[in-house]
């Protein structure tokens, strides 16, 4: 088993190297992709097809407009475009960041089809997938970049979490960054936008807190959640409750919050014997989630406190 990391992203001079995985797991270069998975045991997840590249992956997003297609980002600072419904290679490859493509998100809003990456080498970059290059690179972070995730709710807008120890808010349009927030006094390592109201995300970082931020207002967090005992590595809001989010973490848990109540913490999920680093909820089926860890399990259940909240 491989040792818990310390509270330092970057243990003992080391950095990990977390898969991140939605609907799919990424491991060692192979993007397998997962049906039937309705037990929790390795041999009730049934492998519907896989995808080998030739570097880590750690990070996949579905396309908006074709249930077909979605995009990784690699260790080698690519980005690959695959259409499940074709065997062999991806469709292309975009080739243009320096270090580690560690995010990737395609955006949700209607009547824009762009898709935005954030790397090791400190850059975000706007892809259109129609576009044999990049559109534009968003430079100013100081450190490494862990998460780019759209907004929801406002076309061209998405939010950036960095080593920096900064949330970032950019509009594709506009010149520069439109907010800097120094959000932790450590890494960053995941954020997301609540998917009910537009000016408030949530971050997760290595000091072992999640962060409520309203962008009218960022003097001070709204919430402060805390609980995990390593960095937090995934955040996420969920799709059918205003106030209730996931995050997990290095401590191997999965938690359940309502930001709203007095004592937050609704539930801890501890399934995995490693490393925690893949989350979401179900856009589909109300209180669904699905997580995975380094012990090379995807598990997908609905948590007692979800159940209750259906």
């Amino acid at each position: 088993a491989r040792p818990r990391p310390g509270r330092g992203h970057g243990h003992g001079g080391r950095r990990w190297y977390p898969a991140a995985a939605g609907l799919a797991r990424l491991r060692g270069g192979v993007l397998a992709l997962l049906a039937g998975a309705r037990g929790l045991r390795r041999r009730a997840v049934l492998r519907h097809r896989s995808f080998d590249w030739n570097d880590g992956l750690f990070d996949v997003t579905w396309s908006e407009n074709n249930e077909h297609v979605l995009i990784t980002s690699s260790g080698d600072g690519s980005l690959q475009i695959w259409d499940i419904a074709k065997p062999k290679g991806p469709l292309q490859v975009y080739k243009e960041h320096t270090q580690e493509a560690y995010s990737v998100d395609w955006s949700q809003t209607r009547g824009e089809q762009l898709v935005v990456s954030g790397s090791w080498d400190q850059t975000a970059k706007l892809w259109d997938p129609a576009v044999g290059k990049s559109l534009r690179t968003f430079k100013g972070h100081e450190g490494v970049i862990y998460s780019t995730i759209w907004s929801p709710h406002i076309p061209g807008c998405f939010a950036s979490a960095s080593g920096d120890q900064t949330l970032r808010i950019w509009d594709v349009k506009a010149p520069g960054v439109r907010l800097v927030i120094p959000a932790h006094q450590a890494e960053i390592l995941s954020c997301d936008w609540c998917k009910y109201d537009e000016n408030l995300l949530v971050t997760g970082a290595v000091d072992c807190s999640l962060k409520g931020w309203d962008l009218r207002n960022v003097r001070q967090p709204v919430f402060i959640l805390l609980g995990h005992t390593y960095a937090v590595r995934r955040v996420k809001f969920s799709p059918f409750h205003a106030t209730l989010l996931a995050s997990c973490s290095y401590d191997f848990t999965v938690r359940f919050w309502d930001f709203s109540k007095p004592n937050p913490l609704l539930e801890t999920v501890e399934h995995h014997t490693e490393f925690t680093c893949g989350l979401d909820l179900s856009l589909h089926k109300c209180g669904q989630v699905v997580d995975c860890a380094w012990d090379e399990l995807v598990k997908i259940y609905t948590p007692s406190c979800l159940a209750a909240a259906v």
